[in-house]
């Protein structure tokens, strides 16, 4: 997981574009946005993070930090 590629992905795009970019990374099609990453799982998370930042921004009125550390903490939950 690359934080500046995030930052790109939040700053550049939209929730629906980076939905149709999941979908396609899903499905093993080409992205219709650039994306990234080593490979397909690093993409993946990528575009996972961006868009739970995005809606965190929009839902919780925070910045880009505070969603980032929303997003980063659950990770660690999840792997512990």
């Amino acid at each position: 997981m690359k934080i500046p590629e995030i930052k790109r992905l939040v700053e550049s795009n939209t929730v629906e574009e980076l939905i149709a970019a999941e979908e396609a990374l899903v499905n093993e099609e080409a992205l219709a946005i650039e994306v990234n990453g080593v490979d397909e799982g690093e993409k993946l998370t990528h575009v996972f993070a961006a868009i739970y930042i995005i809606n965190k921004i929009k839902d919780d009125n925070v910045d880009f930090k505070t969603a980032l550390r929303d997003y980063t903490s659950k990770v660690r939950e999840s792997i512990n």
